[in-house]
């Protein structure tokens, strides 16, 4: 799997669905998170605002720049099979043939924070295998942020004209974006306008800190690749900065705490946690095996 082999990790993923408390699924995740890789970037927004269009056409770009790439694609639930509705419609979008590109599509079921229960444990698979992991999240809301605590860096999606960087400001969010897009930049006008908007709901989360990094706003357009460049530095820099004074190891490992102390309040409730006190993970701990021998206990 480590060498980019697609059949191993279908194999893996499909492993870790079927058995994800076998001894060999647990050894898989924990050697797995011990040794990431690539960059995981969260990509959210509105239903509609163009996610998926963009993602195909970020996927050529990152490929075209010798970057190998894995997709989560979490989609909404069929309500008969629980299984993802809009299924392989990234697969649609680049060339099933390369072998550096995986896409896996997953269901978000009953999840209201637009993720799928399996998100973290795919990433930490992809992670592990590629320059770059995308997940595109099913939507985004008040309460669908929680792609804040799988992804390095959070690309939000506008569309213009639709209001949404109003909507954006009302949810609460203003703080989740580490780089914030316009997409189908090609409509002139519109896309200015919510650029602008954009850059001053941001605006009301800046502050005197220097040492907090400053959301970044572009507009794109996934038709014509226009401003493609910009957003993958824009990416990268984010990347860069993380990777200064140990904020990204440090970023990591509070989302991995945060995963752990939710996995267990979703299987105990919260007085299994309370039965447990403060659950915390040494340095560089993986939340995996932990989480099976914290549950053994309850």
């Amino acid at each position: 799997m480590a060498g980019g082999d697609k059949a191993a990790l279908a194999r893996a993923l499909a492993r870790l669905e079927r058995a994800p408390e076998a001894a060999d699924t647990l050894a898989l995740l924990d050697a797995a998170f011990r040794a990431p890789k690539g960059q995981v970037v969260g990509v959210t927004g509105p239903p509609g605002v163009g996610k998926s269009t963009l993602l195909g056409a970020l996927i050529r770009k990152l490929r075209a720049h010798g970057r190998s790439v894995g997709v989560i694609a979490v989609d909404p639930s069929s309500r008969r099979s629980g299984g993802a509705l809009l299924g392989d419609r990234v697969r649609l979008l680049s060339d099933p043939d390369d072998s550096g590109i995986f896409v896996r599509s997953m269901a978000a079921r009953d999840r209201l924070g637009g993720l799928a229960e399996m998100t973290v444990a795919g990433m930490v698979l992809m992670r592990a295998v590629y320059d770059v992991v995308l997940i595109e999240t099913v939507g985004v809301g008040q309460s669908e942020t929680d792609v804040a605590g799988v992804a390095d860096t959070v690309l939000f999606c506008v569309q213009p004209g639709s209001g949404d960087s109003l909507q954006f400001m009302k949810a609460g969010i203003v703080e989740i974006p580490d780089v914030a897009a316009i997409t189908k930049a090609d409509t002139g006008a519109p896309a200015d306008r919510a650029l602008s908007d954009l850059n001053g709901a941001l605006s009301l989360n800046d502050d005197a800190d220097d040492s907090r990094w400053q959301a970044r706003c572009l507009k794109l357009s996934a038709e014509t690749g226009a401003g493609l460049d910009d957003l993958i530095a824009a990416l990268d820099a984010h990347q860069a900065w993380l990777a200064q004074d140990g904020r990204l190891a440090a970023h990591r490992a509070a989302q991995a705490e945060q995963w752990l102390v939710e996995a267990l309040r979703d299987r105990h409730g919260r007085e299994g946690l309370k039965r447990l006190g403060k659950v915390t993970l040494g340095q560089g701990e993986s939340p995996f095996s932990r989480l099976s021998e914290l549950a053994a206990k309850l």
